[in-house]
């Protein structure tokens, strides 16, 4: 059985990318079925439609123009993402946080790329949060972590971590690089690990 993954952006896609990647070249038994964006610019859509993957444009402004709840969006993308069958939900830079509403029908699928260790440099700006706390010798190094999402922003149980080193004569750029490296290959090292545990 091959993982059917589901991938949420709402940016570039460097690490949908990766997943791509890996399928493409058999390290990772999956395939993407779906990616969704919140951003209809979103470069990651183009990477998937490169690709040939669906993809689904799912904006909230409508939501809230009709005075709609978070809670009511979260329900309907559920209810759109559902009909493709996931394995796997991961959100691979996608900035809405998804209330029980959207997490509730796929317990213990939802999981999430986050570029700090656990309990460190929650939301967003992670990284440069990282950089500036190394500058003032507050941290030794950073990391990134693979976490089951919660309502609670990046609170959820790691599944996986790997530390990230940061160097005195890094600029944030040089950081940068070397964190999305590492999250590219935490990423498929942890899905490759959870879809065997599933028997996929």
């Amino acid at each position: 059985m091959t993982a059917r993954l589901v991938v949420m952006i709402s940016g570039n896609g460097s690490n949908l990318q990766a997943i791509l990647d890996a399928i493409a070249n058999k390290t990772l038994p999956a395939e993407v079925v779906l990616v969704v964006s919140n951003r209809k610019n979103a470069y990651g859509l183009e990477r998937a439609r490169n690709a040939g993957v669906k993809t689904l444009y799912f904006p909230l402004k409508p939501y809230t123009d009709d005075e709609k709840s978070r809670e009511q969006y979260d329900a309907d993308l559920a209810e759109r993402i559902a009909v493709y069958a996931p394995t796997f939900i991961v959100l691979a830079g996608w900035m809405h946080i998804l209330s029980a509403a959207f997490l509730d029908k796929f317990p213990r699928q939802v999981i999430n790329l986050h570029p700090a260790l656990p309990g460190e440099f929650a939301g967003m700006y992670a990284i440069e949060r990282a950089y500036d706390a190394y500058q003032e010798r507050k941290i030794a190094f950073s990391g990134c972590m693979i976490h089951y999402v919660i309502p609670e922003v990046d609170a959820g149980a790691a599944i996986a971590t790997a530390e990230v080193p940061i160097l005195d004569s890094d600029s944030l750029e040089d950081f940068e690089k070397r964190m999305h490296a590492t999250e590219h290959q935490l990423l498929i090292y942890t899905l490759r690990s959870l879809i065997s545990r599933k028997g996929g």
